[in-house]
């Protein structure tokens, strides 16, 4: 059930999840247009922390430290949120496990995958040509993200984005 303008009547924390170059950032921001909530996307966040010079221990934790307070924060006030994060390992997915329980809101979560690895690689080499490098990774990197990206465990929707055809319909639906 959704309201006059399409965002769904209940808050909700829909989390993508996924690889860089698979597409997720693509489709939240479709998500988030079509139901016409914020997108909150990690990579921007550590970004611009790079640029400000920002360090830390662990790199990229700063920036979902701050997606996850600006989500929560979005949450409490009965706004939906879309996140955009590649939440490679099981750490970073409890975060917003903990953010929908503290807020009492449902996650949905989405895994995205490209199941092309040719398909795959030339996006990720297209982007890295069109963004420059400034923090985009190349194939390697992927590759060696892909390594350590653990096994998502519990409920998700899976979207393929080698398979042809439209998948927002169907992650509309499992949204509702």
């Amino acid at each position: 059930m959704t309201t006059r303008t399409g965002a769904p009547a209940r808050p909700l924390l829909v989390v993508f999840a996924g690889l860089p170059g698979v597409g997720k950032s693509t489709l939240a921001r479709q998500v988030g247009s079509a139901l016409r909530v914020p997108v909150l996307a990690v990579d921007p966040v550590d970004r611009e922390l790079g640029r400000h010079e920002v360090t830390e221990p662990r790199p990229g934790h700063a920036a979902y430290g701050i997606v996850a307070a600006q989500a929560e924060t979005q949450l409490g006030m009965g706004v939906p949120v879309v996140v955009d994060a590649v939440n490679p390992v099981a750490a970073t997915r409890r975060l917003w496990q903990e953010i929908a329980d503290r807020t009492g809101v449902p996650l949905r979560v989405v895994e995205v995958w490209c199941g092309d690895e040719t398909e795959h690689r030339r996006r990720v080499e297209s982007r890295l040509a069109e963004e420059g490098g400034a923090g985009t990774p190349d194939w390697a990197q992927v590759v060696g993200r892909r390594a350590e990206y653990e096994p998502y465990v519990g409920p998700r929707l899976i979207v393929d984005t080698a398979v042809p055809g439209d998948p927002l319909p169907g992650l509309l639906a499992y949204l509702r």
